[in-house]
């Protein structure tokens, strides 16, 4: 770079908008995103060990795609090269690759080529980066607000990890804007500012997720209000709310969120819930949706949801639509607003003035994220987890079930409202015990919904199989003890998880074919190795990080700023040295919603051997006497135990808890061998055999022992176990 080159650059970089110049260097100075980069994310670690794969970053617009580009380019030591794809074309491409071949041909150095608007390259341009990428000549990184399962080419999908960013929440965008304001070299540190606090929260709320527009609404503030008397800039609300014009509702008719705003509406049209029906309308109407194509849908809808339980509902709907092209728009909406109560309600109703209180909702409301249930989840289920948790009204009973149709800000909100009038009345009563119902399923769930998977990447098919044969070779009754567990702990591709006791593996090799994305702790007893040295097969970002060290200290041993999403074991309390658990200890270290589940044995509810088979041949008096005997050894491991506090405690410290005992049955074969451990232990504990001369005499004990070869040797019995699954959920919100 010439002399001139650089002072342009300064010149430039000192005259760049403040979104510009606010642009975070480094993963620690990065705001927000926490599901993909936060500590012990697969992301996060990737970067700074700077062994990145192929990926996309995929979200709204002011998340952070193009920043964490930055962020990996100031990082890498990789040669990283910068395309738009909106202004560059084949020739670019092939120069940015013939590049990369002579970095790597001359100098064994890797290049990472990062190419903006991803999508907006035509097939033939995607598919002139595919060889290359596919080689490693290039580690790609896309970034693209459309939806790369079907924007960006499959083959550069299928090898690419695929990371989703969200729009940043009102506290991270709280941090930016107090970054900016303080920043001396690049923000407005050496202005004196005063803000209004009410001015603040406006620009915060109506940015609506998206750092550049409220990074943007800042420095039109700034700019534009001149200083008082004594040099202090006022913000005041006014001022914000001129800043930071009326917001555009988030809405691509040919994108993600015109599929899933549709897909939301017909589901709450056939949950039979107008107030989300009419909110979804009024969403699709403010944001320019054609309503004839709406009214397309409904017309499906009136046979395929509500068909001869109304069998005027489809007559009626295409009246509606008949009559919306005879007045067209803006009037034309009362007709929109009728139809979709006739398919939400079955009735002709006059209610239809709910829809305009939607539709101010909409205007005054934020953006409603439409939840992850109601989203459709016919094209990328797999990847981003679209559907996940919808029930289907069909299915149950009446036809209808209690489920959350409204974005959760607006849970509760009510926009229809029937009236006494005709049909309607007949409907009253069930729209309010319909309403009821879905705020007590509602409150019961802690208002806590699945998050979706925000990370996808193509499975490794040796890494895959690796980890299948490493869980396969478990017993029945062990694999359906981890089956159940992982099952409570409802683990996403982008989960930290802590294994306790993980001396096996059973439960780590699991988590490590679940979190692809995030990372798997697993504590062994001190001098362990085993666990550590079966995990070198696979690659080093995908192996679990092996923590050797007594139970009580495991998590001084865990960076103090990581945080789990799950932390699961077996076993946890009938260790030797765990009278009691901490669950305070847990609770700071678990995410929102994070939980605890562990599986423990519940010894004294497992099969009686006196029980196995009738005592014939043995004296009524004998008989007795070994009853009596055995069921005092399982009294006192029944007051010796601590699974009946464990949800009082655990609730104490603030978690919600609940305790599942589960009984298991398998078949055993009794050997010589398994005889003989019943019977003498493993010399560490009290033995059966002790436990029994304790109350029988001696001549007594020999008797039944004699008596447990003959009839119990080399046959086959029903074995019955019970296992307690402790599931314990962080409820406390982060601050």
């Amino acid at each position: 770079m010439s002399l001139f080159d650089w002072r342009q650059a300064q010149i430039q970089e000192k005259e760049a908008p403040l979104a510009a110049r606010m642009r975070p260097r480094t993963v620690d100075e990065f705001f927000g995103q926490e599901q993909i980069l936060g500590h012990g994310r697969l992301l996060r670690r990737a970067i700074e060990a700077d062994q990145l794969s192929s990926i996309i970053f995929y979200g709204p617009p002011g998340t952070g795609k193009t920043t964490l580009a930055r962020i990996i380019a100031n990082t890498t030591k990789a040669h990283f090269v910068a395309l738009n794809a909106v202004l560059s074309g084949i020739k670019d491409i092939r120069s940015a690759i013939d590049d990369a071949k002579d970095k790597r041909g001359m100098h064994g150095r890797k290049s990472i080529l990062f190419v903006d608007e991803v999508h907006r390259f035509n097939k033939a341009q995607q598919d002139a980066l595919l060889p290359w990428v596919e080689n490693g000549t290039v580690v790609l990184i896309g970034a693209t607000t459309e939806n790369p399962y079907f924007e960006v080419n499959k083959a550069l999908v299928s090898r690419s990890r695929i990371f989703q960013l969200q729009s940043l929440t009102d506290p991270d965008l709280d941090k930016i804007f107090i970054a900016a304001c303080e920043d001396k070299d690049r923000g407005y540190g050496n202005l004196a500012l005063n803000i209004e606090k009410q001015a603040r929260e406006h620009l915060v709320t109506v940015a609506n997720g998206d750092a550049r527009a409220l990074l943007n609404a800042l420095e039109l503030a700034v700019e534009t209000t001149p200083s008082d008397e004594a040099g202090i800039k006022l913000i005041s609300l006014e001022v914000a709310e001129e800043s930071i014009q009326k917001r555009a509702v988030l809405y691509d008719k040919e994108g993600d969120a015109h599929f899933d705003t549709i897909s939301a509406f017909i589901k709450s049209c056939r949950g039979s819930d107008p107030d989300a029906a009419l909110y979804w309308l009024a969403k699709m109407v403010y944001a320019g949706e054609d309503p004839r194509f709406i009214l397309r849908r409904l017309i499906i809808l009136a046979s395929e949801d509500v068909g001869l339980a109304q069998p005027d509902a489809l007559t009626q709907v295409i009246a509606c639509a008949d009559a919306f092209d005879r007045v067209g728009m803006p009037e034309g909406r009362f007709h929109l607003a009728q139809a979709t109560l006739i398919i939400a309600n079955a009735p002709k109703s006059n209610s239809i003035m709910g829809f305009f209180d939607a539709l101010q909702a909409v205007r005054d409301q934020k953006d409603g994220e439409v939840p992850l249930h109601l989203k459709d989840g016919s094209r990328d289920a797999k990847g981003m987890g679209h559907g996940e948790g919808y029930l289907y009204p069909h299915a149950f009973r009446d036809h209808w079930v209690e489920q959350q149709y409204l974005p959760t800000s607006l849970k509760g909100k009510i926009f229809y409202q029937p009236t006494e009038q005709g049909f309607e009345a007949k409907i009253s009563a069930s729209v309010t015990r319909r309403r009821e119902a879905q705020l007590a399923a509602l409150e019961e769930s802690n208002g806590y919904s699945h998050p979706m998977n925000l990370t996808f990447s193509p499975v490794d098919p040796n890494m895959d199989q690796w980890l299948r044969r490493a869980t396969a070779n478990t017993s029945k009754k062990l694999e359906e003890a981890r089956k159940r567990i992982f099952e409570l702990a409802d683990l996403r591709r982008h989960h930290v998880v802590l294994d306790l006791y993980a001396q096996s593996g059973l439960l780590t090799w699991e988590a490590v074919r679940q979190v692809p994305e995030g990372c798997v702790y697993s504590h062994v007893q001190p001098g362990d190795k085993t666990l550590r040295d079966r995990s070198y097969s696979l690659p080093q970002l995908n192996r679990p990080k092996v923590i050797e060290s007594k139970f009580e200290q495991v998590f001084s041993h865990i960076e103090s700023t990581q945080k789990f999403d799950a932390i699961i074991g077996r076993r946890i309390l009938t260790r030797n040295e765990i009278s009691n658990l901490d669950f305070q200890v847990f609770v700071d270290r678990l995410q929102p919603n994070g939980k605890l589940v562990f599986q423990e044995p519940v010894q004294w509810k497992n099969q009686r051997l006196y029980d196995l088979v009738k005592h014939e041949g043995l004296t009524d008096n004998l008989s007795d006497a070994w009853k009596d005997a055995e069921e005092r050894i399982y009294q006192d491991l029944s007051e010796q135990s601590t699974l009946e506090n464990l949800e009082s405690s655990a609730q104490t410290a603030g978690l919600s808890a609940r305790l599942e005992l589960v009984q298991d049955e398998v078949e055993i074969l009794v050997t010589r061998d398994i005889l003989k451990r019943w019977w003498d232990g493993d010399g560490q504990k009290r033995s059966y055999r002790q436990y029994l001369e304790a109350s029988i005499s001696l001549e007594g004990v020999q008797e039944i022992w004699r008596w447990t070869q003959k009839n119990w040797l080399n046959r086959r019995f029903a074995w019955k176990s019970t296992s307690a699954y402790f599931v314990a959920t962080c409820i406390y919100a982060e601050s």
